[in-house]
């Protein structure tokens, strides 16, 4: 699995949605997309 799979896994196994995340981690829900898709690593 890449990063972005495991992210999106761990994310639905938990019930959070991209924009939940985005704000526990402090970030854009953008950058989680991107993370996922593979689009960005950082």
């Amino acid at each position: 699995m890449t990063f972005g799979e495991n992210l999106q896994y761990y994310r639905k196994q938990n019930n959070l949605t991209q924009e939940d995340l985005a704000e526990q981690m402090q970030v854009s829900r953008q950058s989680v997309s991107k993370w996922e898709n593979g689009v960005s690593h950082s």
